[in-house]
């Protein structure tokens, strides 16, 4: 992803619809080759952490972490490198993607220190989401 190209987007939101508890460290996702995807509003996606810092195309990711599914309120582009938000919190950075159950849903990859779950964050459903860049500090 060119930085230089990209303009101001507004904040994918939404709402948590289920909480996962479990994590896993031999899931072997595999990272899609795509730096951003677009959701639509009404779509649901599993939002999964890992620690692993790997982006080429095809990484192996298995130690993760799974908060739960979210429905999307506003159509927008999820990126990676977006900070991805529960509430007022900041959980972790946008990874990638994992597309093993595509169209159903996407695995939105989140990358957090070490892999959390829904149950590590104290989340339940109807909590609210969004995806926005990082905010950079002027100067």
């Amino acid at each position: 992803m060119n930085h230089d190209e990209d303009g101001a987007k507004r904040a994918v939101r939404g709402t948590l619809v289920k909480v996962l508890l479990h994590r896993r460290d031999d899931r072997g996702m595999s990272l899609e080759p795509h730096a951003s995807r677009c959701m639509r509003r009404g779509e649901v996606h599993e939002l999964v952490t890992t620690d692993h810092r790997e982006t080429a195309p095809g990484a192996r990711i298995d130690r993760v972490g799974f908060l739960g599914f979210a429905e999307i309120a506003c159509a927008g582009v999820i990126d990676r490198g977006d900070q991805f938000w529960v509430g007022d919190t900041v959980v972790g950075t946008v990874l990638g993607f994992d597309a093993c159950h595509f169209p159903n849903h996407y695995n939105i990859l989140i990358s957090t220190t070490s892999p959390v779950t829904g149950a590590d964050l104290d989340l339940r459903p109807e909590l609210p989401i969004g995806f926005a860049p990082a905010l950079v500090p002027a100067g």
